[in-house]
């Protein structure tokens, strides 16, 4: 199976995608195309021993993304190098 950085739904919309700064070594995983700037209004943070896990919710308390700093020690080098690069 191929990996990509994005899922669509059959009219073509991004619905999930994937981005990987690997100088910051964070991933953000957007469960929607794109997230506005105020969109994402509160954040839940996830402390593990290797990484922090950021979830970023709406007003309406949808899970709008998922933030992963420290993303190489969590995340397969897989879908790191499968994800859109950025940096």
């Amino acid at each position: 199976m191929e990996l990509t950085n994005s899922a669509t739904n059959p009219a073509g919309d991004v619905l999930v995608r994937m981005t990987y700064d690997a100088e910051a070594n964070a991933a953000m995983i957007y469960l929607k195309g794109r997230i506005e700037p105020g969109e994402a209004v509160r954040q839940h943070t996830i402390t593990l021993e290797t990484a922090d896990i950021v979830l970023d919710f709406s007003t309406d308390d949808l899970l709008l993304g998922i933030e992963i700093i420290g993303a190489r020690a969590i995340i397969p080098a897989e879908a790191l190098a499968a994800a859109e690069q950025l940096g």
